[in-house]
This record gives structure tokens, sequence and C-alpha cells, in this order.
């Protein structure tokens, strides 16, 4: 798997999971959970999406460490 590495040491996947358009809250909570099981640690989702419900519960129920994940989200400059 390709990575680069953060300033921290850590290392970071070069790859991500994608959430937009993955609707209603089940599709994206399985989508997710087979995403994660495959072997994505990024996970991108936005509110405007309106998924991230389900994003999080795959998060939650798929046992893998929060600390394994990169998780990342976006926020319309009215929701700040």
């Amino acid at each position: 798997m390709l990575e680069f590495t953060l300033n921290t040491g850590r290392k970071v996947p070069a790859i991500g999971f994608g959430t937009w358009e993955i609707t209603p809250d089940a599709e994206a909570k399985q989508t997710v959970l087979k995403a994660l099981e495959v072997g994505y640690r990024i996970i991108d989702t936005a509110r405007i999406y309106g998924n991230e419900t389900g994003v999080g519960q795959a998060i939650r129920e798929s046992g893998i460490p929060r600390d394994e994940l990169f998780i990342t989200t976006k926020l319309w400059n009215d929701d700040q």
C-alpha cells in the first residue's frame, strides 16, 4: 500500500474512500463497513453529503481502533 510519512513520523495511506452520494445512512453504513473491511483507512465525508450518521455508525461498528483511521469531513461556511 502506498503511504506518505507525515512530519510527525506517522504514516498515512495515499488513497482514501470518499462517501459522496452514498445515501441513505443505512447504505452509507454498509458501504463504509465494506471499505474498512477491505483495507481503507481514510474516510472522507461532509455534512452536506447527508450521510455522516451512517458513516459514524460504520466506524464505530468496524472494531478498528480509532487511532488507525483518518477521518476527513467538511463544513459549509454557514455551519462553522
